[in-house]
């Protein structure tokens, strides 16, 4: 069966802005249909501080995916990032007026948008609030509460919190670039969508995606989101400290790094040296490699250090917070030489390379399975679920909902009542009833022609 419904990722970077279109194939992998790319200029940290070039940057991926795809893009989904997200715990609790009836999903719901009303501090807001265990009366380690009967019904809650304004002015560079923005989804459980998969969320596992401008990290254990963070250092600072140590132009900084890079110092000798081309006829510079990767190593074990602290204080060394494993390293920074080794002997972790190709279908361009991809094809799994949830709620068939004893009741009495009334007055009941539908059916048709 060909899906028709399409879906649209667009990961708003610190060095790069992708719009990827695609749907999903009749074996439930995803299809690329296009996929865009511009370099992102207004974008610092993972914060837009430039809306027009930021716009800018955004039209330009769009039109590159639609003329590679041949559709028409109108609706996003877009990652939010950025040194002002935030996230905290909260427990809350309802309690439901008729307990004899087993808990739905709206219950849930009522759950979720009452912890959605907490007051958070001025110039935030919350961006997910997602239900880790729930307690139903005095149950606790509850996953799924609906069919279960309770009166009342409590959740332990995981709160992300961001910036209104720097989500509003994603929103705005969205709406000028004349798209409509469908879902807002943290770029780290994006990641996490394309590149983990359920045995590790549940045994426990790290997720740390290094992009340009922020370290995101996301903490799963037993199937459950347990901690995210953004750290606000990537790729970018580990280029400005080669241009700096080295007295060369960005440019060459980062074709510097991504060429000859390496984590690890040890692994060059001081005889390996890289010549660059100084500028306007000026004596080219010579670089040696262990130079160039003592540099990279002071600043990567850096930003390795900072996660892994947020690692520990999500309660990592205790036998219940254990992440049995390890670590996984995504993003365009998972790409650099010997991070994994590094990654590694810092923590003293099992520590893989996330690739998003698990989910893309077969045919896929090598170049989609790449780390630098793991967010925008998340974005786009998460669109494309949105998609899917929306045709469901459609096509949903009529639920059958089992009478209360109250209502079988009520039932059986106007049913008896109704045999005893003579012939002539059972069409007579009738008739009016009819009588009244047709009444109000014409007041509602008379009240919608004014």
């Amino acid at each position: 069966m060909e899906n028709n419904k399409i879906a649209v990722g667009l990961d708003i970077g610190t060095t790069k802005i992708v719009a990827m279109i695609g749907r999903e194939n009749e074996y439930g992998k995803l299809e690329v249909l296009g996929i865009g790319k511009a370099k992102s200029l207004g974008v610092k940290r993972g914060v837009v501080n430039n809306i027009t070039q930021t716009i800018q940057s955004i039209q330009q991926a769009v039109d590159e995916a639609e003329s590679v795809s041949g559709q028409k893009i109108e609706n996003v989904v877009v990652g939010i990032a950025g040194q002002h997200i935030r996230s905290l715990h909260h427990s809350d609790y309802i309690t439901r007026e008729k307990a004899e009836e087993v808990i739905e999903a709206n219950d849930i719901e009522n759950l979720v948008n009452q912890v959605h009303k907490l007051v958070m501090l001025p110039g935030e807001e919350i961006i997910h609030v997602l239900p880790q265990e729930f307690k139903v009366d005095s149950q606790p380690d509850i996953k799924e509460p609906i069919g279960m009967y309770g009166g009342r019904l409590e959740a332990n809650f995981h709160v992300v919190v961001g910036q209104v304004s720097s989500i509003r002015n994603v929103g705005r560079c969205i709406k000028s670039a004349g798209l409509n923005l469908s879902d807002i989804t943290l770029e780290p459980l994006a990641s996490a969508s394309a590149v983990l998969s359920q045995e590790e969320k549940e045994a426990g596992v790290a997720l740390i995606d290094i992009g340009g401008g922020t370290t995101d990290l996301a903490i799963f254990k037993d199937g459950i989101i347990r901690h995210t963070a953004v750290i606000p250092f990537g790729g970018n600072v580990i280029t400005e400290d080669i241009k700096e140590g080295c007295s060369i132009i960005e440019k060459q900084a980062e074709l510097l790094k991504i060429k000859f890079g390496s984590a690890w110092p040890g692994e060059n000798k001081e005889t390996e040296i890289v010549s660059i081309p100084g500028l306007r006829g000026r004596e080219p510079k010579e670089i040696t490699l262990k130079n160039l990767s003592k540099i990279i190593h002071a600043r990567v074990q850096e930003i390795i250090e900072h996660v892994y602290l947020e690692i520990k204080n999500y309660g990592h060394e205790t036998q219940k917070g254990k992440l049995i494993a390890g670590i996984v390293l995504t993003g365009g920074g998972a790409q650099l030489k010997h991070l994994r080794q590094l990654v590694e002997y810092i923590t003293g972790m099992d520590v893989r390379i996330g690739y998003p190709n698990e989910h893309l279908a077969g045919d896929s361009d090598e170049v989609l399975s790449s780390p630098a991809f793991a967010t925008a094809v998340g974005l786009l799994m998460e669109g494309l679920k949105k998609e899917g949830n929306e045709v469901a709620a459609e096509e949903a068939p009529e639920v059958f909902v089992e009478p209360t004893i109250e209502e079988e009741k009520e039932a059986i009495e106007e049913a008896q009542e109704e045999k005893e009334l003579p012939a002539k007055e059972k069409s007579k009941s009738i008739f009016e009833k009819v009588a009244k539908r047709f009444t109000e059916g014409f007041k509602e048709f008379l009240d919608n022609a004014e």
